[in-house]
């Protein structure tokens, strides 16, 4: 089945993202859509990036009653040694006892390394133990193509890797799944620890509209990286950008994209959720369809200027063989735009059961097929 809405296909500007950065991804949260991609499944080394999954494996052990942000860590001797002044620090030294949320916030404001492995050793006891936390919190996001090795992202041989796909899927979980945490750690612009006083390096933190995250990374091997995010009106976009070769052209393009992203697409409501959309086709059933409806409300990011058609299409494999229960999942509702990908998709649910025909009624159905 395939219907069309009159919205522009394009946007009425290309999306300024040199071509010197391989790896760019823009996407809009309220409704899943990528708004610009270019190689969003290459894997890449995420750098300090990989901090955000060290934050967000905090947030969800806080969540879950597991890690008290006011829990004390004595920062040993040994990890003073390793790490003191190592890359970007928080300057912790020995015998010092930082509370897990002073720690967090090293993590999120000033980068720390040092602060990364304090509080995997504070949460879990071991390094090993929290990595085991970080890539099973990645797996049950469906970062699939994501593999995490050290809790700061370090240079580790290459053990740790991820896709600007997965960062995008990571942003949204620590946004949106801890809200209170998010907004409570990450936005800082300075922090100060002891007589130190450092600077967050974030260029989309109070640097545009509506900025309060999330992080850079930058190693030899890596290139300068980028996951950020800003919220206008309730909408929220999350930028990722990797292998920059420089750190000002990263920080520009992250820049320019969210507010290209805000500028040139506009937040739709479609179908509102409960809608009907259709029927589709039932196999061996009592009915030979069953109505299909929308969960959620079904919304897209559309470039703000009419000017041609994209395709909205139910898709489903079928017919749909009984027994069927009222809200099985049963189609796809997809927007395509006008190269035939995928813009928004969403599941249309079976909006009554449908038991399976007995078999005389599978008999006449057959024949009404063959015959009719």
């Amino acid at each position: 089945m395939s219907l069309t809405a009159p919205v522009r296909a394009q946007p009425a500007t290309p999306a300024p993202v040199p071509d010197e950065i391989p790896v760019a991804l823009l996407v809009d949260l309220w409704t899943g859509q990528q708004l610009y991609a270019r190689e969003p499944h290459r894997r890449f080394v995420p750098a300090s990036v990989t901090k955000v999954m060290t934050a967000y494996t905090a947030f969800k052990l806080v969540g879950e009653g597991k890690l008290k942000l006011d829990r004390h860590f004595l920062y040993t001797q040994a990890l003073e040694d390793e790490w003191y002044a190592e890359g970007s620090n928080m300057f912790l030294r020995a015998g010092e006892r930082p509370t897990i949320g002073q720690l967090l916030l090293g993590i999120t404001t000033v980068s720390g390394n040092d602060a990364s492995m304090a509080i995997a050793e504070a949460a879990t006891g071991s390094t090993g133990a929290w990595l085991d936390l970080m890539n099973e919190n990645a797996a049950a996001l469906g970062m699939n193509d994501s593999h995490f090795g050290s809790p700061n992202g370090y240079p580790d041989g290459g053990k740790t890797y991820t896709t600007a796909d997965d960062l995008v899927k990571l942003g949204q979980a620590v946004t949106q799944d801890y809200p209170a945490l998010f907004h409570r750690f990450f936005g800082h612009r300075r922090l100060k620890w002891g007589d130190i006083t450092q600077a967050n390096h974030d260029p989309i933190t109070g640097q545009v509209e509506g900025g309060d995250g999330l992080k850079t990374g930058y190693t030899s091997e890596a290139g300068y990286t980028l996951i950020g995010t800003a919220a206008r009106g309730g909408r929220r976009l999350i930028v990722v950008l990797a292998g920059s070769p420089t750190a000002r052209m990263r920080d520009a393009a992250g820049r320019n994209l969210i507010d290209w992203g805000f500028r040139e697409f506009s937040p739709t409501r479609l179908f509102a959720a409960g809608s009907e959309m259709g029927r589709a086709q039932v196999q061996d059933g009592t009915k030979r369809s069953v109505g299909l409806a929308l969960d959620k409300d079904f919304a897209a990011a559309l470039p703000a200027d009419p000017a041609s058609k994209m395709g909205l299409t139910i898709s489903y494999r079928g017919p749909v063989e009984a027994p069927i229960a009222k809200g099985d999942t049963v189609a796809r509702l997809q927007l395509r735009n006008a190269n035939g990908t995928v813009v928004v998709d969403a599941p249309l649910l079976a909006t009554e059961a449908v038991p399976k025909a007995g078999l005389l009624r599978r008999i006449g159905n057959a024949f009404a097929k063959w015959f009719g």
